[in-house]
């Protein structure tokens, strides 16, 4: 009993110590929203432009048209496009990635799910920067349209899942 308590709280640990170290609604206002979320780890610019390029591997099925993240990609070029295919021959364009730089960051237009039909903007930017040994990554989301203020907290449920994905992907890998 005692070593499943122990294995448990040490588990827990592990959970909070992956979590991100900030996440929020950092705006809001009737006819939009900003989102941010920010961890530091120990890794690299490489790493971290590696594993938005997996988006497949990281990202929740649950949140796809097909229910399978595998159909999900990324190509790591501007103008790339962020998008999914079907197994019929169906793709779906989620975004497209805007600009990048391999060491400082990625900014995609990206009106994922729901917003596609009425958001005016939607910028979804990774951007990191060193920190001694460590690196902060940092995940914004700006979305603007009419009344999508009132959608920021699912989507901030829904995103901050995708942050904590992308983490956990950049620091464990698949598993």
């Amino acid at each position: 009993m005692l070593k499943s308590a122990l294995a448990a709280a040490v588990a827990g640990i592990v959970l909070l110590s992956a979590a991100p170290a900030a996440a929020e609604v950092v705006e809001r206002h009737a006819d939009g929203f900003t989102l941010r979320f920010e961890m530091s780890m120990a890794t690299t610019p490489e790493d971290l432009l590696g594993s938005l390029g997996e988006v497949g591997k990281s990202w929740d099925g649950a949140h796809s048209y097909s229910g399978d993240a595998a159909n999900m990609t990324l190509i790591m070029e501007p103008g790339g496009c962020f998008c999914e295919a079907l197994t019929n021959g169906t793709t779906f364009e989620h975004g497209r990635v805007v600009s990048i730089s391999p060491s400082t960051g990625v900014l995609l237009n990206a009106p994922l799910g729901p917003l596609k039909a009425t958001a005016t903007k939607a910028d979804l930017a990774f951007g990191w920067a060193s920190a001694n040994r460590d690196w902060t990554v940092v995940m914004t989301f700006v979305v603007e349209g009419p009344g999508l203020g009132a959608l920021a907290d699912p989507v901030d449920g829904v995103m901050g899942g995708a942050f904590a994905r992308y983490v956990r992907f950049v620091e464990y890998g698949e598993g």
